[in-house]
Formats: C-alpha cells, sequence, structure tokens
C-alpha cells in the first residue's frame, strides 16, 4: 500500500487540473446576444476567401490575418460597449482584459514590423509594397499607447473612469479600423504582382510555409495565458456560414486545453470575451451583470 505521502504527490497533478478546470472558460455560463455586441462600432472584416472563393496564397494568407483581425476588432468593440456599465467589482478584471487587447495588439504590429513584412517584401522583390502600410501603422500607435499608460498607471481599480478610456479610444478608433481593413485588401491584391509565385512551383510552396509559420507563432509568442485566451475567445465561429468553425487548424485537445487551462490563469478576465468557449457569440457580460444586479435590487424591495 502506497504511504499517504506517496498518495498525496501523486493527487496534486489531478488537484491543479481540476483547480484550472473550475476556472477555466468551458464553465462559465453563456447567453447569446440581445443587446450591442461586438461587431460593432469597428466594422467586422469579410475575409477575401469567402468573398472570392480563390485559394492561391496571398488571398489564403489574407483571409488568415483577417480572421486574426476581426478577433481583434471584436476585443476592441467588447471593451468599448461594457466599459460604461461595469459593476465596482468587475473593474479590476475588466482592466487585466483591456490590457491583454493592448498586448495582443502590440505584439501583432511589432511582428509584422520584424518579420512577416521583411518575408513578404524578399518573396515579391519589392520593397515598396507595405509603404502605405508602414504609414498606416504610425497612424494610430500614439493612441494605443496612451490606452496602455492610462490602465497601467491606475493606481487602484477604483480610479478607473469609462468616459476616459472611451476618449482614448476615440483618439484612435478610425485609423485603427481603416488599417486593420486595408491591410487585408493589401495583402490579398499582392496575387495580382507581377513576381508573384506561380502555383504548383517551388516558391509557391515555399511562400505557402512562412505564412503559415508566421500564424502560428504570432499570437502564442505574445503570451499563452492571456493573449492566446484572448484570441480564442473573441473568434466567431459561426461567421461566414461556419467556414471557419475549425480553424486555426490544431488538434482540438490543443485548443481546448489552450482556452480552458491556459485561460483559467486569468480566469476572470474572460467574462468580457465576446464568444464562449466553444466560439459562440455570447451576451456581453457588463450588461448581464447589471441586468443581475437590478434583479436583485427589484427583488430586495418586493
Amino acid at each position: 500500500m502506497a504511504s499517504p505521502r506517496v498518495t498525496l504527490f501523486l493527487s496534486i497533478p489531478f488537484m491543479i487540473i481540476g483547480f484550472l478546470l473550475s476556472r477555466s472558460p468551458f464553465m462559465m455560463t453563456s447567453v447569446s446576444p440581445s443587446k450591442p455586441w461586438a461587431d460593432g462600432p469597428m466594422k467586422l472584416i469579410t475575409t477575401p476567401q469567402f468573398q472570392t472563393r480563390k485559394t492561391d496564397i496571398f488571398t489564403s494568407g489574407a483571409t488568415h490575418m483577417a480572421l486574426l483581425h476581426n478577433s481583434i476588432l471584436r476585443g476592441y468593440n467588447s471593451i468599448y460597449h461594457q466599459a460604461p456599465l461595469l459593476l465596482e467589482q468587475d473593474k479590476a478584471d475588466f482592466i487585466g482584459y483591456a490590457l491583454a487587447w493592448y498586448r495582443f495588439v502590440k505584439s501583432h504590429h511589432d511582428d509584422e514590423e520584424a518579420s512577416l513584412f521583411t518575408k513578404v517584401e524578399e518573396l515579391l522583390q519589392d520593397k515598396t509594397v507595405f509603404e502605405e502600410t508602414h504609414h498606416e501603422h504610425e497612424s494610430f500607435l500614439a493612441g494605443l499607447a496612451e490606452f496602455e499608460k492610462y490602465l497601467s498607471g491606475l493606481q487602484s481599480p477604483a480610479d478607473f473612469s469609462a468616459d476616459e478610456l472611451l476618449r482614448i479610444m476615440g483618439t484612435f478608433q478610425e485609423p485603427f479600423e481603416n488599417h486593420f481593413h486595408s491591410e487585408i485588401s493589401t495583402i490579398a491584391k499582392f496575387s495580382e504582382h507581377p513576381n508573384a509565385p506561380k502555383e504548383g512551383t517551388p516558391e509557391n510552396t515555399a511562400a505557402a510555409a512562412t505564412f503559415k509559420a508566421w500564424g502560428k507563432s504570432t499570437v502564442t509568442k505574445a503570451g499563452v495565458t492571456d493573449v492566446v485566451p484572448f484570441f480564442l475567445l473573441n473568434l466567431d465561429r459561426t461567421v461566414e456560414d461556419g467556414m471557419w468553425a475549425n480553424w486555426p487548424p490544431m488538434p482540438a485537445p490543443i485548443k481546448w486545453g489552450l482556452i480552458n487551462l491556459a485561460g483559467a490563469f486569468h480566469s476572470g478576465w474572460w467574462k468580457f470575451a465576446s464568444c464562449d468557449a466553444n466560439g459562440q457569440p455570447q451576451e456581453l457580460w457588463a450588461y448581464r451583470a447589471a441586468a443581475i444586479k437590478a434583479q436583485k435590487e427589484e427583488q430586495a424591495k418586493a
């Protein structure tokens, strides 16, 4: 018979997993949206592949970028709608959620500038293809930095001001939305570039591998316990006739673990996400919390 010490040691992994599961997004209840949702005020992007049914590497690359961008846009919209409705007890988690969005955007921008753009320029043998995109990046970075500075500089969650956050968001909303749409069109049009690799060539295969490798690494290296759950919990699997229900392609247990085990580390943040653990759109938490509070107040009066 195993000693109590050995039994305790063997039970520790199960205790840890049980604790994480109790905090995972999978355990959170969700409600279908009935109020303003995360599809505005920033407009979401229709993917080039859904629009055109083309499958060349640049249409596919632009499509996968659009899906990633839409997660970021839903994130922005979910912050925009919920900030004015926060209950006092939710402010700390909301600040964590909003800063995870910032880290997602900043890492995405930095990774494009440092890696993806250079590789595409080399592929097309053209250093000018992202000139306009570089300018677009510069147009919203100052506002994005102010967003992070304000939230990180709060002495206490109680000091949070929805009016101030929305003011800051308003300073970069238009150029941010313009860029996130424009970049998709820019990448999709590379299929018409005179140096675009032809289907079936080694260059085309290598280029496809480049897009795939970049897409695989750009989110995970930004943060497995914050940015990855943020990305996956703002990814609507129902859009475009369910065409992207299994995107990004990865084994189901891995995706489940990234959402529910990695997501458990900051479990309180994910109630603000636009989608549930199954990728279904859900009523934004701040609306639900306000309704629950109002109901309790009515019951107290009765």
